[in-house]
């Protein structure tokens, strides 16, 4: 399993756009790249995906145990021609004041050589020092090439090469200049969805072909196959049993946040997923479950409000009982109505509370939840997760009942999260859906059950 992974001295160094990149132009190559990114991000995938034309996969510490992480690793790696594992902040940055759940550590648990971007502006000699501290600091730790990037000019670039000539032994695998056309458009949650862009595909062969003419790739495949080799008890997917059910899944410009590991199961469990626009669809279709996932509905609020008939026709599907899973912006599309900058519109409103959009994120990062026993699906367990979302609920009525206490993070109300009503569970919380604590197997025994009863 050749592969690398493509780190940073410190976040916003551009190596997402390097990773992006890199696969459209190996891809352009005709080699098959897999790609991955740590952590729990969304949107970066995306990208990293639609540039692989293979999907990208999550690897993540916090929602992961260590061998899931091998394990998802080796399945999706299988019969790549490389792999390229971004990571996210800096190559030692993490939670952990040991490490534990850094870049560092992930390369490490997969034997992955570092490839590391540096942001070069305004760097001359302080690039030595740099890149010598970054192998002293953890000699298990092999970075086997820099990238320069952000470069002032051919004349900077020869400074900063020649300097780590004489003082490193690592190479220089690329320099790739400043360049405005290798920026994608931000915005408040990080990268613009590449599933809301529609030049997002000329944007990416744009970034490679530069990527391609300033990196060298046969080096980076070279480091790659240098990785060692490595034995890791991979679980090939099984067949379910259990009665095939139709679920719909809202996946469009306004929601598309969804992890790839988390399809494949559910596709693995008998589930015939039905995409859902839910910026042109009229109605629902005939399904035994509803998944909305996060994304960007305040974005598209004008839009998804001016669909009046299908607000109408999710409201009166949730009211009759249909199993529905609803995560952060698919709860912000649920509720009453969505402010933001002035405008309000009206949403589906079973969710009796009402979205207001701030300047400032209200919930940040990792959380943990705890079930409160009142919860549908009946969890037990204790529960990692995460947030990102500027948004607020308010005017929920007294005594709703919540899922689940809110022990890190600030979920609905910074207390609880996971509103339930009939059979929805709709919270700000994102899960991975996969393995013992995910929400599939809750999930879809709900379903099933749903659906059983009504055949009665």
């Amino acid at each position: 399993m050749p592969r690398v992974f493509i780190s940073a001295a410190h976040k916003s160094s551009g190596k997402t756009t390097l990773t992006l990149g890199l696969c459209a132009a190996l891809v352009a190559r005709g080699h098959a790249v897999q790609p991955f990114k740590k952590g729990p991000d969304y949107i970066d995938p995306l990208w990293l995906g639609m540039a692989a034309r293979r999907p990208c996969y999550n690897l993540d510490f916090h929602m992961m145990q260590r061998a899931e992480i091998e394990q998802q690793f080796a399945r999706a790696a299988a019969g790549a021609r490389v792999s390229l594992i971004e990571g996210n902040k800096g190559l030692y940055d993490g939670l952990d004041l040991d490490g534990s759940n850094s870049n560092a550590a992930l390369a490490k648990l997969l034997g992955a050589p570092v490839v590391l971007v540096i942001d070069a502006r305004g760097m001359t000699r302080g690039v030595a020092p740099l890149i010598l501290g970054y192998q002293a600091f953890d000699p298990d730790i092999r970075i086997a090439g820099v990238i320069l990037n952000n470069l002032g000019g051919s004349r900077h670039e020869s400074k900063l090469r020649a300097v780590i000539e004489h003082y490193t032994n690592v190479d220089v695998i690329g320099a790739v200049q400043h360049d405005p056309a290798m920026q994608i458009a931000e915005r408040h949650l990080g990268l613009v969805p590449a599933n809301e862009q529609q030049a997002a595909q000329a944007s990416i062969q744009q970034v490679g072909d530069r990527v391609a003419a300033q990196v060298d790739l046969d080096r980076l495949l070279s480091i790659a196959d240098s990785a060692p080799d490595r034995e890791v008890a991979s679980i090939d997917g099984e067949t379910s049993s259990a009665e095939r059910v139709r679920i719909g899944i809202a996946h469009d410009q306004a929601f598309g946040f969804y992890y790839s590991e988390d399809l494949d199961t559910l596709r693995a469990s008998n589930v015939d997923l039905v995409q859902l626009d839910t910026l042109n669809a009229s109605t629902l279709p005939q399904v035994d479950g509803l998944i909305i996932g996060g994304g960007f509905p305040e974005m598209f609020m004008a839009a998804l409000e001016a669909n009046a008939l299908l607000r109408a026709s999710i409201r009166r599907a949730i009211e009759s009982g249909l199993p529905t899973y609803a995560e952060c912006g698919g709860l912000m599309y649920l509720s009453r109505n969505l402010a933001w900058k002035g405008q309000t519109s009206e949403m589906v409103g079973v969710v009796p509370g009402d979205t207001v959009m701030h300047e400032r994120p209200v919930g940040r990062g990792y959380a943990r939840l705890q079930p409160t026993g009142d919860d549908h699906w009946q969890e037990t367990d204790s529960i990692p997760a995460h947030e990102f979302h500027y948004s607020s609920l308010e005017n929920l009525p007294a005594g709703s009942i919540y899922a689940y206490e809110v022990k890190r993070g600030h979920g609905i109300d910074g207390l609880h999260d996971g509103y339930q009503l009939h059979n929805l569970l709709a919270g700000y919380v994102h899960r991975r859906g996969t393995g013992r604590q995910g929400w599939i197997t809750p999930f879809l025994k709900q379903v099933r059950a749903h659906k059983a009863r009504a055949a009665v």
